[in-house]
């Protein structure tokens, strides 16, 4: 598979518009958005259209924090509405404690459209330094498809991946693949820098 020009496009209509601007090997994307949780989700999308099993791999050369809680990193999603079953391995801006996590990493989900939403978190969150941490301008994600299985990975330098999630997914085959960003804020946006975007059949 050979990724088409990234649409970018707000979902769930939040206060501050954003963007996405390509550039070599990747996208600058910038995203306002109260979040990606609950049963209804506010950020910037980077997508195309996908078709059964593949692998995604990025890096994120930079995430700017609007707040604790500000997202970007891969989604696969089944829809543009707002409340649509997504899965997505993402990153927060740095790895200070959030819920049950000690690291920057974090997989979450929504099974069904209108559902809530839930997280994989590290096992150990407890101990530190973190097992999975995030280091800009090396912070690495990779995401295979493999039937219904979903499987997440971490590198801090693009060569040596450790598995980070799997998760057994309810997604149709046919979805739309790209990147995401949510601010996290009311008052304001973030910004990714997503670099050696890579997408291939599997």
């Amino acid at each position: 598979m050979s990724i088409a020009k990234l649409t970018g496009q707000d979902i769930g209509e939040p206060e501050f518009q954003g963007s996405t601007v390509e550039v070599p090997g990747g996208c600058n994307v910038v995203a306002g958005g109260k979040d990606i949780w609950g049963k209804s989700d506010q950020f910037h999308y980077a997508y195309t259209e996908a078709s059964g099993d593949f692998e995604v791999t990025v890096r994120l050369e930079s995430l700017s924090s609007a707040d604790l809680y500000t997202k970007a990193g891969i989604m696969v999603r089944e829809s543009l509405v707002a409340d649509s079953a997504h899965a997505f391995f993402q990153v927060f801006p740095d790895n200070s404690p959030r819920n049950k996590n000690n690291g920057g990493y974090e997989f979450q989900f929504r099974e069904a459209a209108g559902g809530g939403s839930a997280a994989i978190y590290p096992d150990d969150y407890t101990t530190e330094p973190p097992a999975f941490p995030v280091q800009y301008p090396h912070t690495w994600l990779r995401l295979q498809r493999s039937g219904d299985s979903l499987q997440s990975f971490y590198s801090a330098d693009g060569s040596e991946w450790k598995p980070y999630s799997i998760y057994r997914t309810q997604l149709s085959r046919d979805v739309l693949l790209g990147l995401a960003v949510t601010a996290h804020s009311k008052t304001g946006t973030a910004e990714a820098a997503f670099r050696d975007l890579t997408v291939r059949s599997i």
